[in-house]
């Protein structure tokens, strides 16, 4: 733990403590937070107030010359002007300043030394420190005193509100990130995430431009080749549960680049959801919630003891350990080109299979439509599954265009002789409400032959909707569960599910139709239907 001088960043506060131990900011938080506590298992329990969550709506880009024919304008990365940018810059600040004591966080987002840059974080809540110590990979003594100017620099005065009458300002909340000035700036809000994203949104720009792929998702590897595999997944598509793979080392669990050497985890840390977490269901993430770790907005009893269940605060609870806290992971988070890429998606339509090889073609479609299917709840009384797309199972931290990050995922495939598969955790023999959700059990059989290597040639069909070939045959599941149309009761009825399941496809592909090639395009439904 250091004091440092910020004065050429703006800041005069009195005390300023860099990279402090834990037990400093367990004690800080303690001391000063009267709502946080320890939980039975010694984690850390913090409250980010309002927001326990993301603020999509108030993100904006600051827009410059140099970058605003790189960026993908619209309702994700929306503009505003450099002097509007300087003007919360200059709120941030004048607040930092009238703190009496702020914390530092220097440290490294990418586990590959080549590739990585060096994140600085200027907070006011030991909990936010903490968070970020944990998302972010801890530098040696050596590398700290020789840290120099950082790379990327995040001030988080999110208790202090964003003036809403500042132009471009829409509530009093405002994330701001300016990649001239390798800026972020946040206010209004106290969720820790928004600072992770941060981190990932600017990947998400340096990356491509360098000619590397940066995703959202999990990654695994071989222990004894190196060869990695990545799954991208929606929420509760089970992208964390297949990735807790006893026979295989964990790389990361959500953010990762792809380089002409390999792949390599961004982050030093797990964002779990918390959401019904037990030890039954997730052993892994249960046990590594211990001391060191944060807790974000659960609710326990007067014990400590937390209630996973309880979603009295919010849905999203969620729980941040490094990625050391879980006993298979692979450190440096490294590891060599991706035999295979997985995308999962739980389809309560019942209509796509089990498991299906993708082209080149349909590889990038279905990368850019990033498709799952929610079960939709009684409001209204509507019954049908909603189907969700998210470009590249990420769109919230897209920075180009999604056929930019497509175009490098089919590049990397062809020189690399990857297979990409798209594996449904969803529904079987029918929709929800008439088939059944796929057991777990097959899934996992599903992803275990796929990286054993017992699918690249087994018979397949092809799909006269979709156009993929639908696998036949895969060892601990049912033949008969793996074509769709044979196991509905009623193929007339599936036919007519698949035709609007492909529907909603096209639609919803008409957004990114304009950016496409044709290549992308022709990955995509073969029946387009009215």
């Amino acid at each position: 733990m250091t004091q440092m001088d910020l004065s050429e960043f703006g800041i005069e506060s009195k005390i300023i403590i860099r990279n402090p131990p834990t037990s400093l900011l367990y004690m800080e938080a303690i001391r000063h937070e009267p709502t946080t506590s320890l939980s039975d298992l010694g984690a850390l329990i913090a409250y980010s107030g309002e927001k326990t969550g993301r603020s999509p709506k108030d993100k904006r880009i600051a827009k410059n010359p140099a970058s605003q024919d790189h960026i993908w304008w619209g309702d994700v990365n929306i503009p505003i002007d450099e002097h509007t940018f300087e003007i919360n810059r200059e709120r941030a600040k004048d607040y930092l300043n009238t703190c009496k004591k702020l914390y530092v966080i220097d440290a490294f987002a990418g586990w590959d030394p080549e590739e990585r840059i060096k994140v600085r974080v200027i907070c006011t809540r030991p909990y936010h420190a903490l968070f970020m110590q944990i998302m972010l990979i801890t530098p040696t003594e050596e590398e700290l005193q020789n840290f120099g100017k950082p790379d990327f620099t995040i001030y988080n005065a999110g208790r202090f509100p964003a003036n809403r009458l500042t132009e471009g300002m829409t509530s009093k909340t405002s994330i701001d990130v300016c990649f001239e000035d390798q800026e972020m700036v946040i206010l209004g809000t106290e969720y820790a995430g928004e600072m992770k994203k941060g981190v990932f949104t600017l990947m998400h720009y340096l990356m491509p431009l360098k000619g590397h792929l940066s995703m959202h998702c999990s990654a695994t590897a071989d222990p004894e080749s190196n060869r990695s595999a990545v799954l991208f997944g929606l929420s509760g598509t089970g992208k964390t549960t297949l990735s807790a793979d006893p026979k295989r080392k964990l790389i990361g669990d959500d953010e990762h680049v792809w380089t002409e050497k390999g792949i390599f985890n961004i982050e030093g840390g797990c964002y779990a959801k918390a959401i019904d977490l037990s030890e039954e269901t997730e052993p892994d993430i249960f046990n590594a919630l211990h001391y060191g770790a944060v807790l974000e907005n659960v609710v326990h009893d007067d014990n400590y003891v937390v209630d996973f269940h309880d979603t009295t605060l919010t849905q999203n609870t969620r729980g941040a350990y490094p990625i050391e806290f879980i006993k298979n992971a692979q450190v440096p988070c490294v590891a060599g080109h991706p035999t295979d890429i997985i995308f999962l998606t739980c389809d309560a339509f019942g209509v796509l299979p089990p498991v299906a090889k993708l082209s080149e073609a349909q590889a990038m479609y279905h990368f850019i439509s990033g498709y799952t299917a929610k079960v939709a709840g009684t409001e209204m009384c509507v019954t049908e599954p909603q189907a969700t797309f998210s470009a590249c199972f990420g769109a919230p931290f897209l920075v180009m265009h999604p056929s930019k990050y497509a175009e490098l995922l089919a590049e990397k495939m062809k020189n690399h002789s990857v297979n990409v598969w798209l594996v449904n955790t969803g529904w079987i023999g029918g929709g929800y409400g008439e088939g059944e959700r796929i057991k777990l059990r097959y899934s996992r059989a599903i992803v275990e032959s796929i990286y054993g290597g017992q699918l690249a040639d087994a018979p397949t069909v092809t799909d006269p909707v979709f156009g993929f070939e639908t696998v036949t045959d895969c060892p601990g599941v049912p033949a008969e569960s793996l074509v769709p149309r044979e196991s509905w009761g009623d193929p007339a009825a599936y036919d007519a599910s698949a035709r609007k399941l492909a529907d909603l496809f096209l639609t919803n592909f008409k957004k990114y139709q304009e950016g496409a090639s044709q290549d992308i395009i022709s990955g995509g439904p073969l029946s387009q239907t009215s």
